[in-house]
């Protein structure tokens, strides 16, 4: 970036640091193609890609006091992105795990109460399974309950690895809102969980 570029970004920085509507807009407009190839590198899925966007820019003008201070705002943003795709990626990875102990959970090691509450959480799931799009459940059950690779479902449905997990990525999201809405049974399952550990 040259220097009369980074001056006139930083320019406009201290205005949307200030409430200023349309200096937050043209930060977008110049940021937001970039950063949406750049996480769809990364994550490989379109509406995870496009949630980013929107949730990291959402975040960046709560907290528009501090655009001010940023030198570089490109790589703070790129950063603060990359962070979000982790942090993204790290929870899935754990609840999709409490969902898998769910499953595979043997009930004849459990106290009356844990049983109930499993039980009542399985039913849920399935559930909430059995209400996903069609594609999106033939998909998840092959993945979580046959242990197929999405390479191996891609072959079986002739569908792209890449729609695959778009698919999961989709399925995941749904079941953990469903369960969050649910959230006395969960949270005390996933009490239990962090108990045993």
């Amino acid at each position: 970036m040259s220097e009369q570029a980074a001056s006139s970004e930083k320019a406009i920085l201290i205005l949307a640091s200030t409430g200023d509507e349309s200096a937050f807009a043209l930060l977008f407009q110049l940021y937001k193609n970039k950063l949406y190839a750049y996480l769809l590198r990364l994550t490989e899925s379109e509406m995870l890609a496009e949630d980013i966007v929107q949730d990291v820019f959402m975040k960046l003008w709560h907290e528009h006091q501090s655009l001010s201070t940023i030198d570089n705002f490109g790589s703070y943003l790129f950063r603060m992105s990359k962070n979000h795709v982790i942090n993204h990626f790290r929870r899935m990875s754990h609840e999709t795990l409490l969902i898998s102990e769910m499953f595979q959970a043997d009930p004849s090691h459990n106290a009356t109460e844990e049983v109930v509450a499993l039980n009542e959480t399985e039913k849920l799931l399935s559930e909430i399974i059995d209400q996903l799009p069609p594609q999106q459940k033939t998909i998840y059950q092959l993945s979580r309950q046959e242990g197929r690779s999405h390479d191996e479902i891609a072959q079986l449905l002739k569908i792209s690895p890449n729609t695959v997990k778009n698919h999961m990525v989709q399925a995941m999201s749904t079941i953990r809102t469903q369960l969050r809405r649910h959230s006395d049974t969960f949270l005390f399952l996933v009490f239990i969980a962090a108990f045993k550990k």
